[in-house]
């Protein structure tokens, strides 16, 4: 009788100590402040407060969320909307409580929903639509081209070569530089910190494998600029300075031959182009990276570092291209040789991950579950819409800028401009941004974003910084003088683009105001900081997006023409080049 006893005394202290253990719920709904309706962006975020990683629920339609099974203890739960943190809060599950409500009332500044707008934006215009024109564009061009970018890439770099050893033959022909110095102010252009901060802000978001579609649309992409370097010498004019002037703004206006689409497509290039230059891209996205980077590693106030930008800048593109050529034509090698360098230190130093890195590169590109550590809200759509984006904002293939850089080189031969500018993307795509890529993930400092939870959520240039100070002594040094001579090279091609595509719709007399607007809206990019400054990135992807649709229109309209001239001038007759 007492072990009966007993035995149901113990049975029923089971039942109440698992009645203390019961898991507890969390619901609650965020409120806009003031107009008190319901807000349904972003995700919740939420975490046991001695643990790292967060896990996250989204909100429904009317604003509600919901956590389960949660165990009693402290948590910190947040709101991420669009990289904005409207609330953050430290919360306590006591002992036996079956459901916690929290109700969270959130205000959004001019800035926050600017921010907000413009990814979504930015979202929309990089979804599986411009993806396909994209990639269709430039597979297309590689079949008409009969894989140009394989069966003649050797002969391009070493067309290359031979300019940089001073030893091209077209010093005499039309145009306003070499061949060569049209490459390097491209490069200067292409080169930039969409290598360190650009690749950096795709794994940082999209995870690891997001530089595979960089890979991706990198090789078929480089079709694609060669088809931009041919229309841009071939449809090429001379302006009333007797400079050269091209890109797709004339070869869409002078190679389409339905009048009417012909002036819009030039004409809605061009605009899209100096929104880009002057907003974008090509300015306030540079200077802003570039006032990041000194400012995290040296401490050198924002104010300060757009000063410094402005003056620099403004020394040589008030010169004009053959300025512009002349600085290009040393600072280019020079960058990427420093950067190459620091780049294979640290992957030297990490040389037994780098089976294990290629590893993981790979299979978060096809399967986020393949990837240890759990990324949060990544998806493959994810990783290829941060592949594809970050890699045109890096290479530049389908923007059509090529088309300009290189419709100023003294050439006749559009097939010789077009191989020289294929090459752009060859050595920023293939070769700079996979070093870029292999420092990363080969330290690990891919596990410290966003991507995986962690609470530092580093990306952009701090990002690639984190990776080289693990194996260099001061490797954030590094970063930061090749984010400024990046991020100044890309200035100074920008500027050139910029001005091609104003003059297009006004005339020469609008450069130089041009000019001096650039230079004010560089010292404006480099004091936006903080969580907004990612307004300035989005507004380049956008601008990059409306660059691209027509370009990329005009070159399918025109395709043929490049696939026939190609065709003949390759294939059918020897010729030295």
């Amino acid at each position: 009788m007492k072990k009966k006893t007993l035995a149901i005394i113990f049975f029923f202290l089971c039942l109440m100590s698992l009645s203390t253990l019961k898991a507890a719920d969390i619901k609650g709904k965020v409120i806009l402040s003031p107009k008190g309706e319901p807000y349904t962006e972003g995700i919740l975020l939420l975490k046991p407060l001695e643990e790292e990683y967060f896990s996250e629920t989204a909100l429904d339609v009317e604003g509600n969320f919901i956590y389960s099974d949660l165990k009693p203890g402290k948590y910190i739960i947040k709101m991420d909307l669009y990289e904005l943190t409207p609330f953050e809060e430290e919360i306590e599950i006591k002992d036996k409580e079956e459901t916690l409500e929290l109700n969270f009332t959130i205000s959004l500044s001019l800035l926050d929903k600017t921010l907000i707008f413009i990814t979504k934006a930015s979202d929309f215009m990089w979804g599986y639509w411009m993806i396909a024109l994209l990639l269709g564009t430039g597979i297309l061009l590689t079949y008409l081209t009969r894989l140009i970018q394989v069966r003649r890439l050797i002969l391009s770099l070493k067309m290359v070569l031979r300019g940089a050893l001073g030893k091209d033959k077209s010093e005499k022909e039309e145009g306003d530089i070499s061949p060569y110095a049209a490459l390097m102010t491209a490069l200067a252009a292409t080169v930039g910190n969409g290598n360190i901060a650009g690749v950096a802000t795709a794994i940082a978001v999209g995870g690891p494998g997001a530089p595979v579609w960089m890979w991706i649309a990198g090789f078929f992409g480089m079709a694609t600029k060669y088809a931009e370097g041919f229309l841009g010498v071939r449809f090429r004019i001379k302006n009333i300075r007797g400079e050269m002037s091209g890109g797709p703004m004339y070869y869409a206006r002078n190679g389409i031959k339905n009048e009417q689409l012909a002036k819009f497509m030039g004409m809605l290039f061009a605009v899209c182009g100096a929104v880009a230059c002057l907003l974008g891209t090509g300015n306030m996205m540079q200077s802003n990276s570039m006032a990041l980077v000194f400012n995290r590693e040296f401490q050198i106030p924002f104010w300060i570092s757009g000063l410094v930008i402005t003056g620099i800048v403004g020394a040589v593109i008030l010169g004009g291209i053959k300025r512009i050529g002349r600085v290009s034509e040393r600072l280019v090698p020079t960058m990427i040789i420093l950067y190459f360098g620091g780049a294979i230190v640290v992957i030297l130093a990490n040389i037994t991950n780098l089976p294990a890195a290629l590893t993981t590169i790979f299979t978060s590109a096809f399967s986020v579950k393949a990837v240890g550590g759990g990324m949060v809200g990544v998806t493959i759509k994810l990783a290829i819409s941060q592949g594809i984006r970050r890699g045109l904002l890096s290479n530049e293939s389908g923007l059509g800028s090529a088309g300009i850089a290189q419709s100023a080189s003294k050439s006749k031969d559009p097939s010789r401009n077009g191989l020289i500018a294929m090459t752009g993307t060859f050595i920023d795509t293939m070769v700079v941004n996979t070093l870029t890529t292999l420092a990363i993930v080969i330290t690990g400092s891919y596990l410290k974003t966003a991507a995986y939870g962690d609470p530092r959520a580093l990306t952009s240039t701090a990002l690639t910084a984190d990776a080289f100070g693990s194996a260099i002594p001061y490797g954030g040094y590094i970063i930061a003088l090749c984010s400024f001579l990046f991020g100044y090279s890309t200035l100074l091609g920008w500027c050139y683009y910029g001005e091609k595509c104003l003059e297009y719709i006004f005339g020469v007399r609008v450069i130089y105001p041009f000019r001096f607007a650039f230079i004010i809206l560089l010292f404006i990019g480099s004091i936006i900081q903080g969580p907004h400054r990612y307004i300035v990135w989005y507004v380049g992807d956008v601008a990059n997006a409306f660059m691209a649709f027509p370009n990329l229109l005009s070159l399918l309209l025109l395709a043929g023409l490049v696939g026939k001239v190609t065709t003949k001038y390759f294939y059918e007759k020897k010729r030295e080049i």
